[in-house]
């Protein structure tokens, strides 16, 4: 192992995920050992999810399946004896694998999170699992009957910067919640072919990064909106690229952009009637920033609590190899996936009226 490899397996990530939902006692018989395979060499699975899983305790990467070989060879180099093969069929055939991560892009990820259920592998899905929030309802039918486990990739749920901010959200730190505001930026103008500029691929801002801004304000109250209030929203080739939107929550104003054409940025405010609360590197920690909670208070005062070594993919990976091999309750269930999908799905209703 070397590079960020070799960075991951020495870093202490020990953390408690919290949950929200999702045991799965009396299910399915588990395995002591979670074996990983991935279906689709992408970029992001070489460097951040690969990564993940091969460093998580619980489970090891043991196979990848891709088309192109040019792609797989950097994932065997960094893991020597990695099983390759070129059809993902044949890799959800294997009985050596018990579960799969499936980084393809937004508009493949309900087909093959339910083939991989079928075929009777665990899977951990890209966000967004899918396009639209009734889609999922077909992926927690066969979750239930399986008794396997199907999960997005929603990483930041486990992160100790979220679980703390629940946790002082639910505290009362801050008061009575007002106002949240989010912000989530990036710019890849310059990369026309990225399957996020793609309308046929499930491209847009929205669908990549509004999971996070609309999500985390989920996550952190436990509320979903009543209404989008307002949307306005730019479009480029058919998919979102700048977006400013506000909604009502039953007990807090909401708003927040997301823009693939702005300078990157990522920023979330808890604004309550004693205090505030603003996590900084929200969404990119150890990429974009310190992930850190700053904590304003009404009589001047700050606390800041800083997470400067918890990487939330190892994290992920962990929670989701204990929820297979012992049955915890797992932080992000497909229920909860879910309600984030409607949200986004309210807000493009909202705009084509």
């Amino acid at each position: 192992m070397r590079g960020l490899f070799a960075f991951l397996m020495l870093v202490d990530v020990r953390a408690d995920a919290g949950t929200v939902g999702g045991s799965r006692e009396g299910a399915v018989e588990m395995t002591t050992h979670v074996r990983w395979g991935i279906l689709g060499a992408s970029k992001f699975a070489l460097e951040h999810m690969g990564p993940a899983i091969h460093a998580a305790r619980g489970g090891a990467l043991t196979t990848i399946a891709s088309s192109s070989a040019e792609k797989a060879a950097p994932f065997v180099d960094k893991v020597p004896g990695l099983k390759v093969f070129d059809d993902y069929d044949a890799l959800l055939a294997d009985d050596g694998i018990d579960a799969v991560y499936v980084p393809l892009p937004n508009h493949l990820h309900v087909e093959w999170t339910l083939k991989a259920l079928r075929a009777g592998k665990n899977v951990l899905c890209e966000k967004p699992i899918a396009m639209r929030a009734d889609e999922i309802d077909e992926i927690i039918a066969l979750r239930d009957k399986t008794g396997l486990l199907a999960a997005e990739a929603y990483m930041i749920v486990h992160h100790p910067q979220w679980q703390k901010a629940r946790a002082l959200y639910e505290e009362g730190a801050i008061g009575e919640l007002v106002r949240v505001s989010g912000a989530f930026s990036y710019d890849n103008s310059s990369d026309g072919g990225n399957i996020r500029n793609r309308p046929e691929t499930g491209g847009g801002a929205i669908p990549d990064i509004g999971v996070y801004t609309f999500g985390s304000a989920r996550y952190v109250t436990g509320q979903d909106p009543q209404e989008i209030l307002s949307t306005a929203i730019r479009y480029e080739n058919g998919v979102d690229v700048w977006s400013h939107i506000t909604a009502q929550f039953p007990s807090f104003h909401y708003t927040a952009v997301n823009s693939m054409r702005m300078s990157p940025w990522q920023d979330m405010t808890f604004h309550g009637s004693l205090g505030v609360m603003r996590l900084t590197a929200p969404f990119n920690p150890m990429v974009y920033g310190e992930a850190r909670i700053d904590l304003h208070q009404g009589d001047g005062e700050i606390r800041t609590y800083r997470f400067p070594a918890a990487n939330h993919y190892v994290l992920q990976v962990e929670a989701f190899n204990r929820t297979v091999t012992r049955g915890e309750s797992y932080a992000c269930p497909l229920e909860f996936s879910r309600g984030t999908q409607a949200m986004i799905d309210m807000v493009f209703d909202k705009d084509r009226v």
